[in-house]
């Protein structure tokens, strides 16, 4: 039977090590703490349409992409762990002024024109849909198709189906990939990977988040994602089944510590969208670093003839998932997914013989 080592225990190496085993692979993954990177911090939205912007079709066409293969990855996931992921079915992105009415109204024409659905609402549908949100908000942009889930119960129900598979963890960290002894090596340790080869355009960037708990007689949250720029900075509303979580400021930064001015910003923008949110419990404040590439484009393919890259998926980590999983497998299978042509790593940098 054929092995693979999978470094990097966040949602992408948990993903592939689960399918590597369902496929017959015996697989490893090598983590000291899995599920507790950018995983743990993120906010679980799988908006690539509301994010969409002309010139972006790579992003677009990689993100829908996946998308419409969340629905199957997360049923088969409930069927082996019971756990159901999904916080929202639809995403609202809102527009304070005309700058930004004018940028949604951009981004529906463009993304229609590529053939996804997006529709344009008034004030009057924004408080139809949704009441509790800001009387500043001028336009809104209904993304139907859009998705949430619930990182955190993502990385339960992907730790008990990959030991369901029969994966195996060890809870250290790898140093030199040539040292392993498995016949694959899969890099998904996310914004470290650059560190297991030299010359990968991964880069860390830091990500502050806030959740929040819903207090007794506080306004019930929103139903859907709510997105929208406050001053310049996106800001988001994510659906959790006790409350929300509120994200995410963005800073070339390589540590983790949450900063004072961070929430500050968070919880401002947030009240513009949401002014109930000051009625709520602040329960959490984190931070994560998120893997960037020069191009947002994520970085899913071989490096070599034995090792294949799942990195770079900068915001969009939870969104890729269920493409990275698929592309990934069929790398190791020897047939690569087409879907996942642009997100090829020799863009940057050349397959090596190692």
């Amino acid at each position: 039977m054929s092995t693979v080592a999978v470094i990097g225990g966040g949602v992408i190496g948990l993903s592939v090590a689960w399918r590597a085993a369902r496929a017959g692979w015996t697989a490893t993954v090598h983590d000291p703490d899995p599920g507790s990177g950018a995983s743990w911090v993120a906010g679980g939205m799988l908006a690539p349409l509301s994010e969409g912007w002309p010139g972006e079709e790579h992003v677009l066409g990689l993100g829908a992409a996946s998308l419409q293969r969340w629905p199957e990855f997360a049923h088969a996931l409930e069927r082996e762990t019971g756990i159901d992921v999904f916080t929202a079915g639809a995403s609202l992105t809102v527009a304070l002024d005309a700058a930004d009415a004018a940028d949604l109204r951009t981004i529906a024409s463009w993304v229609g024109e590529q053939g996804y659905e997006m529709r344009i609402l008034t004030r009057a549908e924004i408080r139809d849909l949704e009441p509790s949100l800001g009387p500043r908000i001028r336009l809104g942009l209904l993304a139907p198709t859009e998705l949430s889930v619930d990182n955190r119960r993502l990385v339960e129900a992907l730790q008990r189906a990959a030991v369901a598979a029969g994966v195996q963890f060890v809870h250290t960290s790898v140093g030199d990939l040539d040292a392993l002894r498995e016949d694959r090596v899969v890099l998904a340790a996310g914004s470290a990977s650059a560190t297991l080869w030299p010359g990968l355009p991964v880069r860390p960037v830091k990500g502050e988040i806030l959740r929040l708990r819903v207090r007794p007689g506080a306004t019930p949250p929103p139903q859907h994602t709510v997105r929208g720029s406050v001053h310049g900075r996106p800001a988001y509303l994510v659906p959790r089944a006790d409350g929300l979580v509120v994200g995410a400021t963005q800073y070339e930064a390589g540590d983790t510590e949450v900063t004072v001015a961070g929430v500050r910003d968070l919880i401002a923008d947030a009240e513009m969208l949401f002014p109930a949110i000051g009625e709520y419990e602040l329960h959490e404040a984190s931070a994560g670093l998120r893997p960037m590439t020069p191009d947002n484009l994520p970085l899913i393919g071989r490096l070599s003839d034995r090792v294949i890259a799942a990195t770079g998926h900068g915001r969009n980590g939870i969104l890729l998932t269920a493409l990275t999983a698929d592309a990934v497998l069929a790398e190791l299978a020897g047939a690569p997914l087409p879907e996942a042509t642009h997100a090829d790593p020799r863009r940057f940098v050349k397959e090596s013989v190692r």
